[in-house]
């Protein structure tokens, strides 16, 4: 099901106990306005004043503690000579905020830069140069930030083994050329294409280690992935390769009571059969001159209320007793 339209959602009467910014692909670039494959509008350099009004909006709330970017923060199309220019622009952007920004990968950031380059940029607080992490603002919550691309053809080297595994996994899956066409696959198989990937053996056994911990620690749990992970929420095409085993795991506790994500531009929301709720954002990149989508999550002890801008809609999460 589709989030609901803007000004549906009202204030909660109760304080939450913080709220946090969102927004997601962003994909700038200093070149002239585009399309998708799929015929969809894309304004690359508008999309960084809808960042620009993003942080200005959250900056003026006060309360803003901070702000999750979803992933894909300029675009394939950038000139390569200007990809780290680019980057460092927008994160230039993202740190005028008065707070901490936590980021991602998305594929177009790894179709500009190697990980390595990414994370160092990023600022990401992981321990090597790995891309996933956790993270808890308040005792009774606890973030995950997935790296979807951990397992991929992109952002590795051309000879490392991750890459030569992913393709062939794709080979196997896809039979198209064009290992980023879609065509002839059906239903969540579409999701087999380069732009996506999966999460590792090694971070799933790190996610259960996670969520076991915040389990025992009685914490909400938050999860933050650049790619969807589940199909009502989003394009069969814009899902994660193995959401699936993913899911499995988040399904064994209790404590997962959300999961956000970006790369499906139109955006989503969906309820699973855990009754845990799954938002997909919609794009910075897709909006026209003058218009935006952002906004900021109110978490309470039994909900989450989001509050869009534009063209993000407005989303009540209530979470299953």
């Amino acid at each position: 099901m589709m989030a609901v339209t803007n000004g549906v959602i009202h204030a909660s009467s109760r304080e939450p106990l913080f709220s946090f910014g969102v927004i997601a692909d962003v994909q700038y670039a200093d070149i002239s306005d585009g399309r998708s494959f799929l015929g969809v509008p894309r304004y690359y350099r508008h999309s960084i004043s809808v960042l620009q009004r993003a942080v200005s909006r959250w900056n003026k709330q006060h309360n803003i503690k901070f702000s999750v970017n979803f992933g894909d923060i300029i675009d394939g199309y950038c000139p390569k000579d200007k990809s780290l220019w680019a980057v460092q622009k927008v994160v230039d952007e993202f740190e005028k905020f008065d707070g901490p920004t936590y980021h991602m990968f998305g594929n177009h950031c790894l179709y500009n830069l190697p990980r390595s380059k990414l994370v160092s940029l990023l600022k990401m607080p992981a321990n090597s140069s790995r891309a996933y992490y956790d993270f808890s603002p308040c005792p009774e919550y606890r973030f995950v930030v997935l790296d979807a691309y951990d397992f991929s053809a992109l952002g590795w080297p051309r000879d490392h083994p991750v890459t030569a595994n992913a393709m062939k996994l794709l080979d196997e899956k896809n039979p198209n050329a064009d290992k980023n066409s879609p065509d002839g696959l059906v239903g969540v198989d579409r999701r087999f294409v380069m732009f996506n990937g999966a999460v590792g053996k090694e971070q799933l056994s790190w996610l259960n280690d996670v969520l076991q911990d915040a389990s025992a620690h009685h914490q909400n749990v938050i999860i933050c992935s650049h790619l969807p992970m589940d199909p009502g929420s989003a394009s069969p095409a814009a899902l994660m390769w193995n959401y699936d085993e993913v899911m499995a795991i988040v399904w064994q506790y209790n404590c997962v009571k959300a999961c956000f994500a970006g790369h499906d531009h139109k955006g989503g929301h969906s309820v699973d059969s855990h009754g845990i709720h799954h938002r997909t954002l919609e794009a910075a990149l897709e909006c026209p001159p003058g218009t935006s989508a952002f906004g900021h999550i109110e978490v309470y002890t039994d909900k989450l209320l989001l509050v869009g801008s534009d063209k993000m809609a407005d989303t009540e999460m209530r979470f299953k007793p």
